[in-house]
């Protein structure tokens, strides 16, 4: 019988390991689209990879029962990076007007309130996973493919307006405590 319990353990490990080696790929990724120009083949290639690393890693994390705090940081961090790095590459070579830049930055601010108000409320770190914050996400990771073809104004007003609801939420949740229950309980 602890033969079974081992062999178990090993799996367990096995899967949580592969989940998180998955988000770490997405971080090395990221790192990656720092070399290839902004938009080009190369870089919107590496950008689909580390896209389907952030679906995937949570999707083997869930189906083996591994999901932990530590892989929803890591996660987390991961998408973080991925964000800043396609800013830093994008934003240079796109001409965005005034209204949109605002925009972005009271999203950003929103953002940062969020994790202040986490610290506050929790105690902790609280970046939730709410099914709108993956929406947002989904949106925003298919703005550079859209860019070649609509320029960045059309396809930034679906982004922003999904983030934006989606930060209002989310700050919502964890203003109000709500996002400690969601936590712990892993509704979102």
């Amino acid at each position: 019988m602890p033969y079974n319990i081992e062999k178990i353990k090993v799996k367990v490990w096995k899967a949580r390991g592969l989940a998180n080696a998955l988000t770490i790929c997405r971080i090395a990724l990221s790192v990656a689209l720092l070399i290839p120009v902004a938009l080009s083949p190369a870089f919107l290639i590496i950008y689909t990879i580390a896209g389907l690393t952030d679906m995937l890693d949570g999707f083997v994390a869930r189906r083996t029962g591994t999901e932990s705090k530590l892989g929803a940081m890591l996660d987390s961090v991961a998408d973080l990076i991925l964000v800043i790095v396609c800013l830093v590459k994008i934003l240079p070579v796109v001409s965005m007007p005034p209204w949109l830049w605002i925009w972005v930055a009271a999203i950003a601010v929103v953002k940062i309130a969020n994790v202040i108000s986490g610290f506050v409320v929790a105690k902790r770190m609280v970046m939730l996973h709410t099914t709108a914050n993956k929406v947002a996400g989904l949106v925003t990771f298919l703005v550079p493919f859209a860019i070649p073809f609509f320029g960045i104004v059309a396809p930034a007003i679906p982004a922003c307006a999904a983030a934006t609801f989606a930060a209002v939420q989310e700050g919502h949740f964890i203003r109000t405590g709500s996002a400690v229950i969601i936590n712990i309980n892993h509704k979102i």
